[in-house]
């Protein structure tokens, strides 16, 4: 009996033992998959990419040079300094006055004009006869002029302002100086006044339009070397050689000014691609400037300096005035652009030939033929083959029957194995 008793222990033992062997069996597995499902979800999201529509280029940055047709202005009085009639990049018509020259001794004429300016209002100011219909109408139009100019920020429009003030003024004086008792030093005031206003006038040098356009004082002296005129002298070397700095905004000049042709610019560059050696004059691309907008562009000519560098001149229509403060600047050359179902170069495979994707659909791979439309350096626009397209193709009905598409949001391997990829 004790033997029995002692047996029936042992087994109850074991069997204890047994089911917490496999008690932590079950624990470490669950924990082993729990590791492994964490472990998936830290790696699919490198290893899976999800389809969409998307757009790629097939682009380069490169240096450009500003060409324009341009027509530079200089008086013969320029050592005496400029006064902007036009602002810059106003536009002018033919003919009309952009800019003057000061006269000699200008400032002190304008001293003497000022301080008769005060004379003659202290005249008018303390004279109390001076109180008829015309008088009143003209210290309105004056004060509403004086209001109406503290909200006025365009120069042009703040110089008009101020000759017709003192028109105003002047002409307020000589009504004053027939109605005045003091009227004969009120007009002799006026005379005093005129006689320098004529010398002003007349011994400044206005400068006129010769063309209609854009008005620009940015003049670098460039003007007559990158022109529409001399395209086949823009070589690469001689391009380098001007040695500008991409970017830098032309300098202001004060002795002269220029009207530009606003109807379209030129832009050279220097490129090595092969998109460049393959281009076409007449070819239609785009470019996008620095402030991210993309513009249409034409190639009006090609110049095949040796086996490597292409010099390529664009003609552009749109953002003209946008590129009027540079002669350099930094851009890219928009070759192409496709839209489509975008994937990743990565996750393409190619097998005699033939590109192909891995789908991942709930854990389930399969291999999908994909057509490759349009490809970049990083991604590629693929779609479905189409039936007529797989019959040239050579595919037996039964193949075309069973053929798999590709779809927007299909999930697919990044990196696919090229050895197990005839297993999908």
């Amino acid at each position: 009996m004790k033997k029995q008793k002692k047996s029936n222990k042992e087994d109850s033992i074991k069997e204890y033992q047994k089911k917490k062997i496999a008690i932590i069996l079950v624990i470490v597995l669950i924990l082993l998959y729990i590791m492994y499902t964490i472990y998936l979800l830290v790696r699919e999201p490198t290893n899976i990419f999800t389809i969409e529509e998307g757009k790629i280029y097939k682009e380069e940055t490169v240096v450009g040079y500003i060409i324009r047709k341009e027509t530079v202005v200089k008086g013969e009085n320029y050592k005496n300094g400029m006064k902007r009639i036009k602002a810059e990049g106003e536009r002018t018509a033919k003919n009309e006055d952009i800019f003057r020259y000061y006269s000699v001794n200008e400032e002190t004429l304008k001293q003497k004009i000022t301080e008769l300016d005060t004379k003659i209002q202290d005249v008018m100011t303390n004279d109390k006869n001076l109180t008829s219909i015309d008088m009143k109408s003209l210290e309105n139009q004056i004060d509403k002029k004086i209001s109406d100019i503290n909200t006025i920020k365009d120069v042009t429009k703040l110089a008009e302002y101020k000759k017709e003030i003192n028109e105003l003024v002047t002409k307020k004086a000589k009504i004053a100086g027939d109605l005045s008792p003091k009227g004969s030093y009120l007009n002799q005031l006026i005379e005093e006044r005129k006689k320098y206003e004529n010398q002003l006038n007349s011994g400044a040098e206005y400068v006129k339009a010769p063309c209609s356009g854009i008005v620009s004082y940015k003049v670098d002296g460039l003007e007559e070397t990158l022109t529409p005129d001399n395209f086949n002298a823009l070589t690469g070397e001689y391009l380098e050689k001007l040695d500008l700095k991409t970017g830098k905004i032309v300098a202001t000049n004060e002795e002269s000014g220029k009207v530009i042709d606003n109807f379209y610019c030129y832009v050279a560059t220097i490129s090595s691609s092969e998109e460049a050696k393959k281009a076409q004059v007449g070819d239609k691309i785009k470019i996008r400037l620095s402030n991210n907008s993309e513009v249409e562009a034409e190639i009006t000519n090609t110049i095949n300096e040796n086996d490597e560098d292409v010099v390529i001149i664009l003609k552009l229509k749109n953002q003209v005035e946008e590129l009027i403060n540079y002669r350099k600047i930094s851009f890219d050359l928009i070759w192409w652009g496709d839209s489509g179902l975008k994937v990743p170069n990565q996750a393409i495979v190619k097998i005699e030939n033939l590109d192909y994707v891995v789908r991942n659909r709930a854990g389930y791979l399969s291999k999908i033929l994909v057509k490759v439309t349009r490809k970049a350096d990083k991604y590629s626009i693929v779609d479905s083959y189409s039936v007529e397209e797989l019959k040239k193709m050579g595919f037996s009905n039964e193949e075309i029957v069973s053929y798999k598409k590709i779809y927007l949001y299909d999930e697919i391997l990044l990196n696919p194995n090229p050895e197990k990829i005839e297993q999908y």
